[in-house]
């Protein structure tokens, strides 16, 4: 080979390299959420939308399956193409669905969840309770699964939450008796049973328990203060006696080498 055809082989192959690297990588399939909340009240209706963008970016032919544990479920799958332009919708209704995709010309695949925010088998203060929003899965043939997203919520009722929001607060005191150097303990003891109350979802004395947690905590930093304040006053009013001290015996020196000197 002579020297010329490899100066062009090596041509042609950087030039390959530059497209490439130029080209790069084909974007990959994503999912993004719109109106997707982090709590909501048990009992409440839900709206959300879910946006997969490159569908075809990987298979030409997948199932697209959703779940969520919402109530009183509506799914409506929506293909749009790149110029934003609808192509085809369908509807499906229960906690879960199964979509076959196709490639076209679809760029974009919305699907929409509207239902209930069901009734809470079990309250937990920490973690707190979650439940499924929307799941969305991409399934092949033969039986492959992987997850392209999910989403979740915390559910809660009017009483769990004024239950959650008193124990809160009781905790933001205690932090701060704490840091102040009060003793905190028989606060956070109070406050250990309030959680267990509302575990056992009864938020009442969940409530109530909280609320004692909070005055223990602030009675303690307020004690803790004026005890703090106790003893700077006495730390000052001994620091004024000694300087008194001190200059009274001074001057009393001072009179003694005058009537010396006399």
């Amino acid at each position: 080979m002579n020297s010329n055809h490899c100066s062009k082989l090596l041509a042609l192959l950087l030039a390959a390299t530059l497209v490439v690297s130029a080209v790069g990588p084909a974007a990959a399939m994503s999912a993004s959420a719109s109106g997707a909340p982090d709590e909501k009240q048990v009992g409440e209706d839900v709206e959300s939308t879910f946006t997969i963008t490159k569908p075809f970016s990987e298979y030409n032919t997948w199932t697209l399956n959703g779940e969520t544990e919402l109530s009183d479920v509506t799914w409506t799958v929506q293909l749009f193409d790149q110029s934003g332009s609808k192509i085809d919708q369908s509807s499906y209704d229960g906690q879960s669905f199964n979509h076959s995709l196709e490639e076209s010309d679809a760029f974009e695949v919305k699907v929409v969840v509207k239902g209930t925010v069901p009734e809470v088998e079990n309250f937990t203060y920490d973690p707190e309770q979650e439940l499924a929003l929307a799941e969305l899965n991409q399934l092949r043939d033969g039986g492959s699964s992987s997850s392209i997203d999910a989403w979740t919520f915390r559910p809660y009722t009017e009483e769990s939450q004024e239950a959650r929001d008193a124990i809160d607060s009781a905790r933001d005191a205690i932090d701060s008796a704490d840091s102040s150097g009060a003793d905190v303990s028989g606060a956070e003891d109070t406050l250990g049973n309030a959680v267990s109350a509302f575990d056992a979802e009864n938020f009442g004395n969940a409530m109530d328990l909280a609320d004692e947690a909070r005055t223990k905590a602030e009675s303690s930093q307020q004690s803790s203060q004026q005890t703090q304040m106790l003893l700077y006053g006495a730390a000052g009013l001994l620091a004024l006696v000694a300087v008194v001290g001190g200059a009274l015996w001074y001057r009393s020196n001072q009179q003694d080498d005058y009537d010396k000197l006399r």
